[in-house]
């Protein structure tokens, strides 16, 4: 079965969680549903990114003794003239006293053979 080619950069909608993607990709990066089965190789160069340009974790916590707190987790992302492209609130939620979140921001890339 030959896999078809596709431009860098074009999206669709994963059917499952409605997230904008990839058309490239083989597995949903949100909800990690398969969206179609290629010839092995292929399969393993799409699945997996070539490597993470950007992982950046950081927690907080409500002290004990405070009163809730709200949150918002919002990514931007900007062009090389500083324009904002894409901004998307990711998660809210509240903290009661004692309760952490931790969050984890990652940049993978994909390249067309999985090199650098």
């Amino acid at each position: 079965m030959n896999s078809r080619v596709v431009a860098p950069g074009k999206t669709r909608t994963c059917p499952h969680c409605k997230t904008t993607i990839l058309e490239s990709a083989a597995v949903c990066p949100g909800c990690h549903h398969h969206l179609r089965f290629d010839q092995a190789s292929n399969v393993e160069s799409r699945v997996q990114p070539s490597f993470s340009a950007l992982r950046v974790e950081g927690a907080f916590r409500n002290p004990e003794g405070a009163e809730a707190w709200e949150y918002s987790v919002v990514v931007s992302v900007r062009n090389d003239r500083g324009e904002e492209v894409a901004r998307k609130v990711v998660g809210v939620g509240a903290l009661s006293p004692r309760e952490s979140r931790t969050v984890t921001l990652s940049v993978d890339v994909f390249t067309p053979r999985g090199g650098k």
